[in-house]
């Protein structure tokens, strides 16, 4: 594979670090936060109007962008490096230089989005927009807040002379909502560039709003594992005027309807521990009893099955799978050759993805349904919630937050976090992002951040970074 890396000195984005000279020569202080506010929101909006989805050209302009702007900010250009595995799929690597009293920490976001239609949208989703105190744009949640909000504070700090006390690395990949080659080549190829004690992810984490009040600060410290399976049956077919008893379809179908009947058992480990018994101080009584119950091993089949009428929680307290595309035939008068189903599981990190294939075989009950993986799973191990860890991004918490519990959770979905975990490195999501539980947009219509959240979050990681 052809591979490029550069390390970029181009000069001049877009005017943003002539405003940056001329405003952040300050201390810090109230005044200079509020300064920064200006340059960093401004930023975001550079950043969100650069469409960046993979039908529209990919992570390539944004990456060109964010390095020449970590260049014009006066990080060196030795520092700086405009990295991938193909010309379309681009990332950056920002080194902070510290003092090197203990390994590096590595800082993730992701640069790429999810695309988006405008006859989909109430405005054009590639366009920055501000209205009744919330910002508008595909990416504003995931994750170009991320993305400004580790970009826009190296930059303040690095601006105010702050030295810390060990190199800081910025990671910014470009494929995450997709095949994630970025962050892969990146550990693959250049692990000198990004190796670290630990990663905070941008990209995980964060505060649930309920009935407009933070609930908690979450740290996410476990992911699911991905895997895509395809399930294939074949038939010689026929006239459809002269049906046979074995029909592709029928048999794929009586599968696929035994798979909907099974739920695999639950498990958990030390984060979902931890998230079920914080999480019982939040719910009704009854819900409450059995969130405890099943952190102590006790839960009865009654207190499982009503925490499984959550999505949310079924899918925290044991592998999932479930089909997610369909196809069979080829003409309305003729029996069925052929007939497919993709099944996409999300498998608990302690759970083997080979036993999960072998009860999927179990389940469908019929040998003549062919299994073969899609997306292979990638192991991606809970990262320890250590006394320092939870002391490091709590203590902030506790700061900006006094009294809101700081928990540990298991994302049920996947981040370049998964990658990172798997080479080695603990990962803990800690994007500090607020957001309302009952309204997530990321990936949806009409995404959106509020205001307030963006700011706070901008100060969180601001703190974070001169904490470490």
């Amino acid at each position: 594979m052809t591979t490029h890396v550069h390390t970029v000195k181009v000069r001049g984005v877009r005017g943003l670090l002539l405003v940056l000279c001329s405003v952040l020569g300050f201390a810090s202080s109230a005044g200079a936060s509020e300064e920064f506010d200006v340059i960093a929101r401004d930023l975001y909006e550079d950043l969100v109007n650069i469409p960046s989805s993979e039908p529209r050209g990919g992570s390539a302009e944004i990456a060109a962008f964010a390095a020449k702007t970590m260049l014009e900010g006066g990080f060196a250009a030795e520092d700086v490096h405009l990295l991938g595995p193909r010309p379309e799929v681009m990332g950056v690597v920002v080194r902070y230089r510290g003092r090197g009293q203990g390994r590096p920490v590595m800082m993730m976001a992701h640069m790429d989005v999810v695309d988006a239609l405008r006859e989909d949208w109430e405005m054009d989703p590639f366009t920055f927009i501000e209205k009744d105190g919330y910002f508008y744009g595909r990416g504003t949640s995931d994750n170009k807040a991320g993305v400004v909000t580790l970009m826009a504070n190296f930059l303040r700090l690095k601006k105010e002379g702050f030295v810390p006390a060990r190199d800081m690395i910025m990671v910014l990949s470009g494929d995450e909502e997709t095949a994630a080659e970025s962050i892969m080549y990146m550990l693959k190829e250049h692990r000198d560039l990004v190796d670290a004690e630990f990663s905070l992810n941008s990209d995980g984490g964060g505060i649930p709003y309920m009935d407009g009040k933070p609930s908690a600060f979450v740290i996410q410290g476990a992911e699911k594992v991905y895997l895509t399976l395809k399930l294939e049956v074949t038939n010689p077919g026929g006239h459809s005027s002269v049906p046979r008893p074995d029909n592709a379809i029928y048999e794929l179908a009586q599968g696929l309807v035994n798979l909907s009947q099974y739920q695999f058992p639950v498990s958990l480990n030390d984060v979902t521990r931890s998230f079920f018994k914080e999480s019982a101080r939040f719910q009704e009584p009854e819900t409450a009893r059995a969130m405890q119950a099943l952190a102590s091993d006790s839960a009865t089949a009654e207190q499982l099955a009503l925490l499984a009428k959550s999505a949310v929680y079924n899918s925290t307290m044991r592998t999932t799978c479930v089909a997610t595309q369909l196809h069979g035939g080829h003409a309305e008068n003729a029996l069925p050759q052929t007939a497919q189903a993709i099944v996409n599981c999300r498998v608990l990190p302690q759970d083997s993805p080979d036993q999960v294939q072998e009860t999927l075989r179990r389940i469908l009950a019929n040998d003549r349904i062919s299994m073969t993986s899609v997306f292979p799973a990638v192991a991606s191990p809970p990262s320890p919630m250590t006394p320092a860890i939870m002391e490091l991004l709590g203590g902030v918490s506790a700061q900006m937050y006094p009294g809101l519990p700081v928990m540990g959770k298991m994302s049920t979905g996947a981040t370049d976090g998964l990658h990172v975990r798997n080479a080695g490195i603990p990962t803990y999501g800690v994007s500090a992002l607020g957001a309302d539980m009952n309204d997530i947009r990321a990936h949806g219509m009409n995404e959106r951040v509020s205001v307030d959240a963006f700011y706070k979050a901008m100060e969180y990681w601001y703190r974070l970074m001169k904490n470490l």
